[in-house]
């Protein structure tokens, strides 16, 4: 019996004491408590709702998904050829647009082609743009001609980017560490093979820069190359007519206007022949000479 009063008594001296020290905590330990069966409430239906096939969980992969696409290191490159009307007003409109997207022309090359008295031209502008405008420059692009064909390409760099980045950090602590094997080597011979390693090192170091720098550049500019072509004209070539119908005026001025042309040709042929001429006369002119006097 002692023992069972015993107990009950202890038991109501934990409870006073734990209500003192909860009314000392005051409203902190209230809103603690709040917050414990809130959380706890909480964590069944967020369980719930991650194990759900649509809810917020299937947005929160989406957007994972969307961040490592962006982190992708991407080379954005097109072909298109387009037909248009005015080779010069085409050419001045991809210009002006290019640049608005901040970017230029790489380079660009034209030719004018004839039959008869029609021409034609046709030309390729090699268009760099930001690839965060690649999209936009070919809605543009498209819109400016006929569309002939269209190829476009991705090439995804990430890997290639990060070797050469990882590959540039270990050759710069290489020569870090040959900088200082440099310091502090006292003989000729170990100063000058360091040095060497060291030549070798840094020519890798820029090597390796200019790869990388390549790729950054090609990452950061699209490269759109536009094939413009005017359209070909219907050439007709001019009637001819049967040699019996040329006036006679016409056909006496042209037969003069061949024999000027036949003694002018002939002429000058003789111009090109009379050195070869005189090379072959005076031999000739010996020998017939010789022959006539030993006849006689």
């Amino acid at each position: 019996m002692r023992r069972g009063s015993l107990a009950t008594v202890c038991c109501v001296l934990l409870v006073v004491l734990a209500g003192c020290a909860g009314a000392g905590g005051g409203g902190d330990g209230a809103a603690t408590g709040l917050e414990a069966d809130a959380q706890a409430t909480a964590a069944p239906e967020s369980a719930d709702e991650g194990s759900g096939g649509g809810g917020s969980g299937g947005d929160g992969a989406g957007a994972n998904v969307n961040a490592q696409v962006a982190d992708r290191q991407l080379i954005y490159e097109a072909t298109v050829e387009l037909r248009v009307d005015d080779y010069e007003a085409a050419s001045a409109d991809l210009t002006a647009m290019v640049r608005e997207r901040g970017g230029y022309v790489g380079s660009s090359r034209t030719e004018v082609r004839g039959e008869g008295n029609e021409t034609w031209t046709t030309g390729r502008l090699v268009l760099r743009v930001p690839s965060d405008n690649y999209s936009g420059a070919m809605e543009a692009i498209n819109g400016t001609g006929e569309v002939r064909s269209v190829e476009q390409s991705t090439q995804d760099v990430t890997s290639q980017i990060v070797d050469l980045e990882a590959r540039l950090e270990s050759l710069r602590a290489e020569r870090d560490r040959l900088r200082e094997l440099y310091d502090r080597a006292n003989d000729t011979e170990d100063v000058l093979a360091v040095q060497r390693e060291l030549s070798d090192v840094q020519t890798e170091i820029e090597r390796t820069e200019a790869r990388l720098q390549g790729l950054e550049r090609r990452v950061a500019y699209s490269t759109i190359t536009v094939e413009l072509r005017e359209p070909r004209p219907d050439y007709e070539p001019p009637e001819r007519s049967a040699w019996y119908e040329t006036p006679l005026t016409e056909a006496f001025l042209d037969s003069v206007q061949g024999v000027i042309v036949l003694g002018r040709g002939a002429v000058v042929l003789t111009a090109y022949a009379l050195p070869y001429l005189l090379v072959l006369a005076v031999p000739a002119v010996g020998v017939a000479w010789g022959y006539r006097r030993a006849r006689r």
